[in-house]
């Protein structure tokens, strides 16, 4: 088969959404995972065509190099190159020259992908373009606390973030995305818990407002530099609550987060797709950009079900086939749902009292698109959710053996 795409990281239901996308449209599909995976659900898909091991991306990267140009010189037509994760972002961003000679990847500037995703020359590019964003201090640059304390208070005030400038090392180390800081004595304690790990933070403006006040704008622009596809989005429920990845998302029109988004990546001759993360301040008005995802995201599935596939997209565009163009310019009550993470969020949400139980109710007889779970390709759910029931069962005769072992003790 010509039509080939290389998909690195598969483990997770982003990756199993591109595959998904891209597998019904008739694209072989080679999944390029880690050869130890504590979850293996997305690689059950049937879509794969077949799996290419390879060592940890972030200690042998060399290695997973070594692998990829040497399937890709074995093919006589270049396939797509898709990296779903993070940490294979950056990787294609730092070996793209190498790898621009035996897979297609969009026409960017190489180093553009980890501009964007670095939160710190984020803020500055989003500054050079007129975008509005929180404010920013860094703690490296005060040699005194009480200086650093002094600049917090009379410019951003608590509650304020610690967030990493690499998220995938920092939700590696921690298992959450940031920390908050109420005061004072948390601020301190997460800075110690960063510096400890090695891990690079900023203090950052936390922008008033609930989780509903987190939009989206998704969009595609292909390798000639025109916008052919865009929807808006706004999340409703996230996990961890607050500050977490998106588990409840609605589809809803907002012309300002194109009109804004649009002229920021065209500005900076951005090529492929892009989700720009903006929150609504509750207290202005006014949209601030949070992040910017430079790969496929979360609810990919929800854009493939609007009609916006970006991994076919992506793959007609840079072998010059037709691909068309869609704007989602109205509210078509469709929601992206990933319900394991949701039920944990919801609980959240009731024990904190931001949402009411009939609130969570009528939700969920709402329109969705799930993360994982889909009649035509079964089998990933299934072994999601027995990869669930066994990490369950192991915790609990963890739990019981270790108080068999007390109670000898005692």
């Amino acid at each position: 088969m010509d039509k080939k795409a290389v998909v690195l990281g598969l483990n997770n239901y982003i990756g199993l959404g591109a595959a998904r996308s891209l597998g019904k449209e008739g694209i072989e599909v080679i999944a390029v995972d880690e050869e130890n995976l504590k979850s293996r659900y997305g690689l059950h898909t049937k879509y794969i065509s077949h799996r290419m091991k390879v060592p940890n991306i972030l200690e042998e990267a060399e290695l997973v190099l070594e692998a990829l140009l040497k399937y890709g010189k074995s093919l006589k037509k270049k396939p797509l190159l898709l990296p779903t994760i993070d940490k294979y972002v950056e990787f294609l961003d730092e070996y793209m020259d190498e790898l621009r000679e035996y897979y297609v990847v969009p026409p960017i500037a190489k180093g553009l992908y980890t501009k964007l995703m670095d939160k710190d020359t984020l803020s500055a590019v989003a500054l050079e373009n007129n975008l509005l964003t929180p404010k920013i201090i860094e703690p490296g640059s005060f040699s005194e606390k009480e200086a650093l304390y002094e600049k917090i208070q009379s410019e951003i005030g608590f509650p304020c973030l610690i967030k990493p400038v690499t998220s995938h090392s920092f939700v590696a180390e921690f298992r959450e995305k940031m920390f908050v800081a109420e005061n004072r004595k948390d601020l301190e304690e997460g800075l110690e818990r960063a510096k400890a790990a090695h891990q690079k933070v900023f203090i950052q403006q936390l922008i008033k407002g609930f989780d509903d006040h987190m939009y989206t704008f998704d969009c595609y622009i292909d390798k000639t530099g025109n916008l052919t596809h865009w929807a808006t989005f706004q999340k409703k429920r996230q996990f961890p609550i607050n500050y977490g990845a998106s588990t409840y998302v609605k589809q809803r029109y907002v012309q300002e987060l194109y009109d804004i988004g649009a002229n920021f990546l065209l500005n900076i001759e951005y090529r492929g797709f892009a989700e720009m993360e903006f929150k609504l301040d509750a207290e202005d008005g006014k949209f601030y950009l949070i992040e910017i995802n430079v790969r496929t995201t979360n609810f990919n599935r929800l854009l493939d079900k609007l009609g916006i596939n970006v991994p076919s997209i992506m793959f007609k565009d840079l072998n010059n086939e037709r691909i068309g163009g869609k704007e989602i310019k109205t509210d078509t009550e469709l929601y992206f749902w990933s319900g394991y993470e949701d039920f944990a969020a919801i609980r959240g949400y009731l024990k904190e009292k931001q949402l009411t139980a009939g609130q969570i109710i009528s939700s969920l007889f709402n329109k969705k698109v799930y993360a994982i779970w889909s009649i035509k390709d079964p089998l990933p759910g299934i072994v999601f959710v027995v990869e669930k029931l066994k990490n369950g069962l192991g915790r609990f005769f963890t739990k019981i053996t270790e108080k068999q072992k007390r109670v000898i003790k005692d």
